[in-house]
């Protein structure tokens, strides 16, 4: 174990070992710390020279750091993303593909592709794919079924994720979003659909959860390359 170092803020510990130890850097969720927190922690990393990844950064949160930190990150507000000393070149052994059902999923999806970009994986994105028009799909269909993994977004009823999991023999992970109004508001009928899907394995994130979508894939990978090992 490398010396964890001393963090800067008393309510800080940073997990500085996690990437040794399960293959996934430490992400900060941002959204439920004070300015004075994230600060502290994205100051800890530009002392250190440690990339650092940020998910949920409220664009009310980014324009309230001081100038030095908002000028060394990479921030997306339509993802609530922030990237902190870049992203590797990518690794494209994993065929990785990010699937949408329609323009209002980009949040978790481009969340996804920030994470995987940040982890060194590239990933081949299909946006506007819902199921009102499956021609947008199916167009895709046999690129689609090259795929190692692939990473549905989809709010409303969700059935983008069954359909998608009835025509691809890789690995399917289902992100429920919050789009949708009425009954659908919140995103809970996209997570209900995706849970009682009939596609057999496909897996299932909490709603809006382009992070937790992007880490299965990110393990899938750290299997692989195991794999991979003479």
């Amino acid at each position: 174990m490398r010396d964890q170092g001393t963090d800067s803020h008393p309510l800080v510990t940073f997990d500085r070992d996690r990437q040794d130890r399960i293959g996934l850097p430490e992400a900060v969720l941002a959204e439920p710390k004070t300015i004075d927190q994230l600060s502290a922690i994205i100051g800890d990393a530009m002392a250190e020279g440690r990339r650092l990844l940020l998910t949920r950064l409220t664009p009310d949160q980014h324009a309230v750091l001081g100038a030095d930190a908002r000028a060394a990150l990479d921030y997306c507000a339509t993802s609530r993303t922030a990237i902190l000393g870049g992203c590797p070149e990518p690794d494209t052994r994993l065929r990785i593909a990010l699937v949408s059902a329609g323009t209002s999923d980009a949040g978790p999806l481009i969340e996804a592709q920030r994470v995987l970009a940040h982890a060194g994986h590239g990933a081949h994105v299909f946006a506007d794919c819902g199921v009102a028009a499956l021609w947008r799909l199916t167009r895709h269909q046999e690129t689609l079924r090259g795929m190692d993994v692939v990473i549905v977004f989809a709010g409303m009823d969700a059935a983008l994720p069954s359909v998608v999991g009835g025509m691809v023999p890789g690995l399917v992970i289902a992100v429920p979003t919050s789009v949708g109004y009425g009954v659908a508001t919140g995103g809970r009928v996209a997570l209900d659909s995706a849970l009682a899907s009939c596609a057999s394995g496909v897996l299932v994130t909490n709603i809006d959860n382009g992070y937790g979508a992007a880490c299965a894939a990110l393990r899938m990978a750290n299997v692989t390359a195991r794999g991979a090992r003479p």
